[in-house]
């Protein structure tokens, strides 16, 4: 059989952490920002984790 190959899209978009925790972008960060408010924008900016419930699809995704 041949090897799984990762989606390469998920790769970029997603990382892990060192307790294997899976690390990934806000979204809603890339336009229409003048409506949004500073305090808005500024949390957009940091990382969060894919939920417990997305988690296992999403290391299907990467073959992890």
């Amino acid at each position: 059989m041949p090897k799984m190959k990762t989606q390469r899209g998920a790769a970029k978009r997603f990382a892990l952490t060192g307790g294997r925790k899976i690390k990934r972008g806000k979204a809603y960060a890339s336009h229409i920002l003048t409506k949004k408010s500073p305090k808005r924008k500024r949390n957009l900016r940091h990382s969060g984790l894919v939920a417990s419930s997305e988690e296992r699809r999403v290391r299907r995704m990467l073959t992890v």
